[in-house]
């Protein structure tokens, strides 16, 4: 299972949303799978608007981290992006949205000009010391933060992942994204979610939460400390029993 959407089955739309890497699921899209996209919505005469949120969690050769690696993305995407997950910005917030100048409407007009009266009539900006906050992030220290704090939680993901294989589920993600998603064997996520958190005292994510396709799946984080994902792992696998057939 990839979670990659059947175009082909996938009526018209002028906007379609993607997120890669993907929020519950961990799935993280292919160039192949980008492409099939982009030339959908250059086709339909739609607009993409691509969260690449988790970007920098990718760590696969030949794996997009911005839509815009993929030919034609600049004249029907939108690419869109923040702090919070990988530098500890989720309170404070700093996000940025690239408007390529070649995204035009039917009628030849910039996108970017429309996009930019919005913003300039509803939002007045970000404060000085949250974009110094930013500027902090992008400095050469501020980087190299980054990039270890990624390396931790992709190694928290992988002990996650590793839960799985204790419990004998179908796990996806958590390798070039912080999320793992779990397949409960056609075991209800609210029930199970419930289970692990009087039983084991962790918290999960039910699957269901994020809408009626996550029913059957259950998500776990890697955003926690490495001893608290130990623990969990060592709580959880005590459970193994409620998930053999």
């Amino acid at each position: 299972m990839t979670f990659f959407p059947d175009l082909d089955q996938t009526p018209r739309a002028d906007v379609y949303y993607f997120c890669s890497p993907n929020n519950p699921t961990g799935a993280v899209a292919t160039k192949e799978q980008l492409e099939r996209l982009v030339q959908r919505a250059l086709s339909d005469g739609s607009i993409i608007v691509f969260d690449a949120a988790y970007a920098p969690f990718i760590k696969s050769p030949g794996v997009p981290k911005s839509i815009f690696d993929i030919p034609g993305a600049k004249e029907c995407a939108i690419e869109v992006n923040s702090f919070s997950k990988y530098a500890g910005f989720t309170g404070v917030r700093l996000g940025w949205t690239v408007v390529p100048k070649d995204l035009q409407f039917s009628d030849g007009s910039l996108v970017r000009d429309d996009f930019n009266r919005v913003m300039t009539t509803c939002f007045n900006g970000a404060s000085n010391i949250v974009q110094a906050g930013g500027r902090a992030c992008l400095s050469e220290e501020g980087l190299k933060e980054i990039d270890e704090l990624i390396e931790y939680y992709l190694g928290n993901a992988k002990i996650l992942r590793d839960l799985a294989d204790d419990l004998g589920l179908d796990k996806y993600g958590g390798t070039d994204s912080p999320y793992v998603f779990l397949d409960l064997k056609g075991k209800s996520s609210w029930d199970t979610f419930e289970t692990i958190l009087k039983q084991a005292q962790v918290v999960t994510i039910p699957g269901q939460g994020f809408g009626p396709a996550g029913e059957g799946f259950l998500r776990l984080s890697a955003f926690a400390s490495r001893e608290h994902c130990l623990e969990a792992r060592e709580r959880i696998s005590q459970l193994k029993h409620l998930f053999e057939d």
